[in-house]
């Protein structure tokens, strides 16, 4: 039935092939759903615990800017300076996880292909996208319009009854920002490429908010900025000596403080 209703959507809307996510059972741990998100979309999904999300490059120089919140308190949210403290990184990569300013733990990391993700580069703007790649409107350019993060961030969060006060740091999967000992920055291109994956796995009930925009340090001056296929697949709770939970002391009291949370 369901090849039916996705045969007769993509007939009638073919413009919105892009868009359409393929739900099915999960048979022998397949994914519950994939989806691919365009270079400069937006997407939100709140992930349950017990599950997954798979973010694949279709392209080389993608950027999956992404902000996160409790799903039942979206007061609580994550907090770049706890991660980064409790585990001793100015990166993210497999074996890291992302902590809410409550202490909790939000999402582990528990697969990656490239090793470093930007923690610091942030998110572009209305002002940036413009100087950088001059003004391409919707009314001139339809869907190839120059899109920002900030402001696609924004429109995703009102979904859930938001404001621009709730935006907060974010992170760029697929992206590399390198600092020297001066503390001058530096983006790394042609970092990634097609078939890069993560993949996060919920220890809370998470509201992920992502977008494709180019990374706002991205050097090229062509407005072209990459897919991703995203994928959501049940998984199994963290296990006593889970890598994540045991790369340092911090974590293992991430997990408590999450785990006591939900009994």
């Amino acid at each position: 039935m369901f090849s039916d209703i996705k045969g007769i959507l993509c007939f009638l809307f073919p413009e919105l092939l892009p868009k359409v996510f393929f739900v099915s059972a999960d048979h022998a741990g397949g994914p519950l759903f994939t989806q691919t998100l365009p270079g400069g979309w937006n997407w939100s999904h709140i992930l349950k615990r017990g599950t997954s999300l798979g973010i694949r490059a279709l392209e080389s120089n993608v950027n999956a800017a992404m902000m996160l919140y409790a799903a039942w308190n979206f007061s609580e949210r994550f907090n770049m300076g706890d991660t980064l403290k409790a585990q001793h990184i100015s990166c993210y990569t497999k074996g890291n996880v992302l902590y809410s300013d409550m202490g909790r733990i939000l999402l582990s990391i528990t697969e990656d292909s490239l090793g470093r993700h930007d923690a610091i580069g942030g998110m572009s703007n209305p002002r940036l996208v413009r100087e950088k790649y001059g003004k391409r409107s919707y009314q001139d350019h339809h869907n190839e319009y120059s899109r920002d993060t900030c402001s696609a961030f924004i429109a995703e969060l009102a979904k859930y009854g938001m404001t621009k006060s709730s935006l907060i740091t974010n992170i760029n999967f697929f992206s590399r920002v390198d600092v020297a000992r001066d503390g001058s920055m530096s983006f790394v291109p042609d970092y990634s490429h097609a078939g890069d994956r993560v993949e996060l796995r919920a220890e809370m009930d998470t509201l992920i908010i992502l977008n494709t925009c180019p990374h706002p340090m991205d050097p090229r001056r062509d407005y072209d900025p990459g897919a991703v296929e995203l994928s959501v697949r049940k998984s199994e709770a963290p296990a006593p000596d889970d890598p994540c939970r045991m790369s340092c002391e911090e974590n293992i009291r991430g997990f408590m403080n999450t785990e006591i949370w939900h009994l």
